[in-house]
């Protein structure tokens, strides 16, 4: 009789323990969702940062090479950020005219890119951020 005593309490507490683990899951699950998507974002917006100010560095150095004009700075800079997946991205540079550059110039290089439209979950974090990214370098010839 004490043996089947023992059975059902041992019962009702295996089934209470699962009962508190579910609530448990059902706590947990959502705070854990919402930082792993909030990570995933913000390593993508990095990645964006990161793609930006590569383009800007690599047509800032071509854009100090006499001869260069501002349509193939804006076409290098299109390839490299079409390679790495980047959309809307827009490119200046200061000053519009290449050919006037002289030794010691400041070529200033400026790649910007709309957030949202890079974003892999389109989630609230950078809803409406424009990410910006500027190089200078000084002319050499």
């Amino acid at each position: 009789m004490s043996r089947r005593l023992n059975q059902q309490l041992l019962k009702k507490q295996m089934t209470a323990r699962s009962g508190a683990a579910m609530i448990e899951l059902a706590l947990f699950l959502p705070v854990f969702f919402i930082i792993t998507m909030g990570t995933i974002e913000t390593c993508r917006m990095l990645y964006l940062r990161q793609s930006l100010t590569i383009a800007a560095y690599e047509c800032a150095r071509m854009g100090i090479i006499t001869g260069m004009t501002h349509e193939s700075l804006k076409i290098q800079c299109d390839n490299i950020l079409l390679g790495r997946k980047v959309r809307g991205a827009v490119m200046k540079v200061e000053p519009s005219n290449l050919q006037s550059l002289q030794f010691g110039d400041i070529l200033t290089v400026t790649v910007e890119a709309p957030a949202d439209d890079n974003a892999l979950l389109g989630t609230w974090l950078y809803r409406g951020k424009q990410m910006v990214e500027t190089v200078k370098i000084m002319a050499e010839h």
